[in-house]
């Protein structure tokens, strides 16, 4: 009977002294997001076995995807630690499985005072589910199914399927990190990425309402709550700051090439200083060397300059069909299409600058006054705490932030 689940940590195995702070911290990640007290939890070694006492797995696996940390997990049986109860369980296993299907049988003998060795387990075990399913075929070069079959110091474990996890670190255990998130295809996957590497995030979005959309603000909402499910407590804080002021200083003031150059340094700034209040030692933005012609090692440089925080990004390399295919993986990429645009995109100059130069970025700087611009930027800033469940809508058209937020209580 499949009355189990088979979880397997992945790198945090590798921690040395730390790996127990690591799988503990793998443990808890795993109850916030399964959230049933009606399963039990037995840890065995560097593994972890979620016992379902009669509850569907379906949900419990739907959650240990959101997981981060977890190399994979199995639905197994736990049976006697003997050849007839080990071959029982995997008659029955197989013959769920259709017909034609090509198969192996793989034995990992862990308890060596078991008398029979492995690849003898293995013949036997075939041999038996041929004799009572002869619709299967064996192929052990390219097998269809794997029939796995553990045998440990406590009992023997079967199953035939095995769920890849997220791998990577539980998140929280590898610091904060602050995620400059815009409505894009790009930046929530490279959110989603420092999540799994085990970064706990906050989110800081740039909006200009009423100058750009109240739509805009709604599907970084809405992004926001796809990312929560791998967030510590199944959430994430989502600031959204108002740029409409220094936004349109620059248009006014910075010569068109320069926007986008100032317009980074400026947010960069910003979230630095939620970064700061909140001992949180990265930045991370969704940039990727060359996707767009102002994404450029000179202009990350530039950007980065007025940074006292190192600025991660995790998609730095990364071909854009292979983002598009995290996005979708996620389910961020519709949301991200949604013909709405942020600050960033909508007043995008006709030729940016490519190889953009510090000193010029602060020649352009000193054309208004900006810091107290940032403070007040930083002082509106609306925080939220966004869960997958969050019931938030702001439909108000023409509205800032704060009326589209207070209208709607």
């Amino acid at each position: 009977m499949l009355d189990r689940i088979l979880v397997r940590y992945g790198d945090l195995t590798l921690k040395g002294r730390n790996k127990k702070t690591f799988i503990n911290a793998a443990i808890r990640r795993i109850k916030e997001k399964v959230h049933n007290n009606k399963i039990d939890y037995v840890k065995n070694h560097d593994r972890l076995y979620i016992l379902l006492n009669g509850e569907n797995p379906d949900p419990i696996i739907a959650a240990l995807k959101k997981v981060s940390g977890l190399k994979s997990f199995s639905l197994v049986s736990r049976v006697e630690k003997t050849i007839e109860a080990i071959k029982e369980e995997a008659i029955r296993q197989t013959g769920k499985m259709p017909a034609g299907t090509r198969f192996k049988v793989e034995t990992k003998r862990a308890d060596k005072n078991f008398p029979i060795p492995s690849p003898e387990i293995s013949k036997t075990i075939a041999s038996a589910v041929l004799a009572r399913h002869d619709h299967l075929v064996v192929d052990v070069h390219h097998p269809e199914r794997t029939l796995e079959i553990e045998v440990r110091k406590e009992a023997a474990y079967i199953f035939s399927d095995v769920v890849k996890g997220l791998g990577g670190f539980p998140v929280g255990t590898m610091g904060k990190g602050v995620a400059l998130l815009s409505g894009g295809i790009d930046s929530p996957v490279a959110a989603y990425l420092a999540m799994v590497k085990g970064i706990e995030i906050a989110l800081v979005h740039f909006e200009s309402t009423p100058l750009t959309s109240i739509e805009s603000v709604q599907k970084v909402i809405d992004l926001a709550k796809t990312l929560a499910p791998y967030g510590i407590e199944n959430k994430v804080r989502l600031h959204l700051v108002p740029f409409l002021d220094i936004h349109q200083k620059i248009l006014d003031q910075v010569p068109e090439p320069y926007h986008i150059t100032v317009m980074r340094r400026m947010m960069v700034r910003i979230a630095e200083t939620f970064a700061n209040k909140d001992h949180t030692p990265v930045l991370i933005n969704g940039e990727s060397v060359g996707q767009v012609a102002s994404q450029t090692l000179e202009s990350m440089k530039t950007t980065d300059i007025v940074s006292g925080l190192p600025i991660l990004r995790p998609l730095v390399t990364c071909e854009k069909n292979a983002i598009i295919e995290l996005s979708r993986e996620i389910d961020a990429y519709d949301i991200s299409i949604r013909p709405f645009e942020d600050c960033c995109t909508v007043y995008m100059p006709k030729s940016p600058a490519i190889a953009p130069r510090d000193y010029y970025a602060r020649r352009y700087e000193r054309l208004f006054d900006y810091a107290p611009m940032v403070d007040a930027a930083v002082d509106a800033t609306v925080h939220l705490d966004i869960t997958a469940d969050t019931d938030l809508t702001l439909s108000t058209m023409g509205f800032t932030v704060k009326e589209a937020l207070e209208a709607g209580e």
